[in-house]
């Protein structure tokens, strides 16, 4: 079936979104990292700066480059950490499976070869998703997070887009920024978009109750934009409400991932802030 006009629109929007702000012209994007041996893949990682533990996880289509506009600014305070995600970028996936339960083990695991116990986090969309899942697999261990266009559940919204989500509709330019971020071949590409159109006949990796939200002690920021055809706003109220020291952040006219472009160095000046615990509950 063909995704009607809106949807289809919508959908190339989201692919330039999604892979996020574009910093290289010409060619793969240059390593700044490493990888390691985790959980049966190779997870590739960077970290920049010094001082306590700040962990960017970027979303699904992404990889670490996604966070390249917003490192420079978070590295004067943290030592942030930035990986690519199961099968995406730089990292493998030998499995050529997905999801974000999993991802947040992987994410432990890469803590762990670290030695980093306690740290804060920002996620974006399936960053965000496996933000819940570390928050509620080791509670101890999140001590502020920031979810950006996350969900607790699939609705009927999300699981439409992703059934007529495929590489057709990937335009010369958008092959090429994929082509940039993954480096493992339209294989791998392919491989992400029927792991993204396998997401909306899933029901157990994403489906969070307000009781098991409720576990979280993370202080928490959920940012969400108004016009998200993802994740309705209802969604982003219910998470704030579930989680005991969380706040709400609206973007007025913010689509799915709501923090780029002009709205960055608000973004980016409100999350330092919240990090830092400038903000009280009381």
């Amino acid at each position: 079936m063909k995704p009607n006009i809106r949807i289809r629109a919508y959908l190339v929007i989201l692919i330039l979104i999604m892979v996020g702000p574009e910093h290289s012209v010409l060619g793969q994007i240059e390593p700044k990292g490493q990888s390691v041996s985790i959980n049966g893949f190779e997870m590739y990682y960077e970290t920049h700066g010094t001082g306590e533990p700040l962990v960017l996880l970027h979303g699904f289509f992404a990889s670490s480059d996604a966070w390249a506009e917003v490192v420079p600014d978070v590295k004067k305070d943290y030592r942030v950490i930035v990986p690519d995600l199961r099968g995406h970028g730089r990292s493998t996936n030998p499995t050529k499976e997905f999801t974000h339960r999993q991802s947040a083990r992987d994410v432990y695991a890469l803590l762990d070869e670290l030695g980093v116990d306690r740290f804060k986090a920002v996620g974006i969309s399936s960053g965000g998703f496996i933000l819940l899942h570390m928050a509620t697999q080791q509670p101890e261990r999140v001590e502020a997070m920031v979810l950006i266009g996350a969900t607790s559940y699939r609705p009927v919204e999300s699981r439409k887009i992703q059934r007529e989500w495929t590489s057709e509709n990937l335009d010369e330019e958008g092959w090429a920024r994929m082509r940039r971020r993954h480096h493992y071949g339209d294989e791998q590409i392919e491989m992400l978009y029927s792991q993204f159109r396998g997401f909306a006949d899933g029901y157990g990796d994403m489906n969070f109750t307000k009781p098991f939200l409720s576990t979280i002690t993370a202080r928490t920021l959920v940012v969400h934009g108004d016009r998200d055809l993802f994740f309705p706003i209802a969604i982003a109220n219910e998470i704030h409400e579930a989680i005991p020291r969380s706040y709400l952040w609206i973007v007025p006219n913010g689509t799915h991932i709501p923090i780029f472009g002009d709205t960055l160095p608000f973004f980016v000046k409100t999350t330092r802030e919240f990090l830092r615990g400038d903000w009280k509950t009381e």
